[in-house]
C-alpha cells in the first residue's frame, strides 16, 4: 500500500506540473504571437513564420518562469488533495505533512535537474534558431561586433561612411590600444585615429594620447592631441550586453565549453552569474514547493481556493521582485553576481525551514 500511495502522489503531482506548463505555454504562445506578427507584418512573410518562432521562443521563457510554475503546481495539487479529503486518508496510512512535503520537494528538485540536463540543450537550440532567424529579417543589422584572441572589432555604418574599430577587450569602461579606420561611403579610406586609451562608459567616447592621420590630396597629414571625443553607436554596457545572451546556451554548454566561451568574448563575470543561476534552479524549485506547502497544509479544512490564488499571486510577485533586487545588487557591484543568484535561495530557504517545522506539528 505504501508504494501505491507513493506512486499516486508523484504521478498526480507530475500531471499537475505538466498541466500548469501547458497553461503557461498557451498564454505565452498567445501573448508572444502578437509581438511576432507586429514584427513581421511589413516583411511579406506568412503567418507560419511568427507562429513557428513563437513556438520556439516560449519553451525557454517557461524555463525562466519554472519556479513559479512549480509554486502554482504545488498549491494546486495540495489544495485538491486537501479539499477531496485525500490528505486525511494519507495521514491515516502514516503520511505526515512533512513526509508529503519531502516527496513533493524531492520530485521538484529532480525535475529541476532533468530540465537543466535534458531539456535545456533543446531549448537553447530553439533559441539559437529564433535569434538567427529574426536577425536575418531585422532592419537594424548594420553593425558587427566581435571579440576574439586579437581583441575587439567593431564595424559601424554611419550616415556619411563606415568605421572599423580595433582595440583590446573592454575592461571596466576602458579600451586600450585603439585604432579607428574611417571610410567614405564607397569604402575609400580617408582617416586613421590611434589612441592609448578610451573611456566608453557613454556613447561619446573620451580618447587620450591621440594621433590622427588624414589623407588629403594624396598626402598624409598627422595631428597629435592629448584628448579627443568620438561619437559611437555603442557604450560599454551595450557592447557587453551583446555577449551575455545566455539563452542560446544550455547548462551542458556552460559546463563543457566554459573556457571556449570566454575565448569567444563572453564576459567571465556573466558566465559565472548564469552558471550559478542555473545551479540554483533545482534548489529554488524545492523552496517554492516548501512555500506552497506552508500556505496550504496548515489545516485539513476545506477553504475557498480564491483566497489561496490571491495569496499565491502576491507571494509570486514578492519573490520575483526580491530576486530582481538581488540581481540588481550584483549588477551594481554591491555583491558578486554569483552570490546574487544564491541570496534569494538562502533567504527563502531559512524562512521555509521554519514554516515546514510548524506544519509538521499539525
Amino acid at each position: 500500500m505504501t508504494k501505491i500511495l507513493f506512486k499516486y502522489i508523484i504521478n498526480n503531482y507530475l500531471q499537475t506540473i505538466f498541466k500548469v506548463i501547458l497553461i503557461f505555454y498557451c498564454f505565452g504562445l498567445i501573448l508572444n504571437l502578437f509581438e511576432e506578427i507586429e514584427f513581421f507584418k511589413e516583411l511579406g512573410t506568412s503567418v507560419i513564420m511568427p507562429l513557428t518562432l513563437t513556438a520556439l521562443f516560449v519553451p525557454n521563457l517557461i524555463i525562466k518562469l519554472l519556479p513559479f510554475v512549480i509554486f502554482i503546481s504545488s498549491m494546486w495539487f495540495l489544495l485538491n488533495l486537501r479539499n477531496s479529503k485525500n490528505l486525511l486518508d494519507l495521514k491515516v496510512f502514516g503520511y505526515s505533512n512533512f513526509k508529503i512535503f519531502c516527496i513533493l520537494a524531492f520530485t521538484s528538485f529532480v525535475f529541476g535537474w532533468f530540465i537543466l540536463i535534458v531539456i535545456s540543450p533543446f531549448t537553447s537550440v530553439m533559441t539559437q534558431y529564433y535569434e538567427k532567424t529574426k536577425s536575418q529579417y531585422s532592419k537594424d543589422v548594420d553593425h558587427l561586433i566581435a571579440i576574439n584572441k586579437n581583441g575587439m572589432w567593431i564595424k559601424e555604418n554611419l550616415e556619411n561612411g563606415h568605421r572599423i574599430i580595433t582595440a583590446s577587450d573592454p575592461q571596466e569602461n576602458i579600451l586600450e590600444n585603439i585604432t579607428i579606420y574611417n571610410f567614405k561611403k564607397n569604402y575609400e579610406f580617408f582617416e586613421k585615429i590611434k589612441a592609448s586609451t578610451a573611456n566608453i562608459s557613454e556613447k561619446n567616447w573620451k580618447l587620450k594620447n591621440v594621433k590622427i592621420i588624414k589623407v588629403e590630396d594624396g598626402l598624409f597629414k598627422e595631428n597629435l592631441l592629448e584628448n579627443f571625443s568620438l561619437y559611437s553607436k555603442y557604450n560599454y554596457a551595450e557592447i557587453v550586453s551583446l555577449f551575455k545572451n545566455f539563452d542560446t546556451m544550455s547548462f551542458i554548454d556552460l559546463i563543457v565549453d566554459y573556457k571556449k566561451l570566454q575565448n569567444k568574448g563572453y564576459n567571465k563575470i556573466y558566465l559565472d552569474q548564469n552558471l550559478n543561476t542555473m545551479l540554483a534552479m533545482p534548489f529554488f524549485l524545492l523552496i517554492m514547493t516548501a512555500l506552497a506547502s506552508i500556505l496550504t497544509m496548515n489545516t485539513l479544512r476545506k477553504s475557498n481556493n480564491f483566497t489561496f490564488i490571491v495569496v499565491g499571486l502576491i507571494a509570486c510577485v514578492g519573490i520575483y521582485y526580491f530576486k530582481d533586487l538581488s540581481m540588481a545588487l550584483g549588477q551594481t557591484n554591491r555583491v558578486s553576481l554569483s552570490l546574487a543568484a544564491w541570496i534569494p535561495i538562502v533567504a527563502l530557504g531559512f524562512f521555509s525551514s521554519i514554516g515546514i517545522l510548524q506544519i509538521n506539528e499539525k
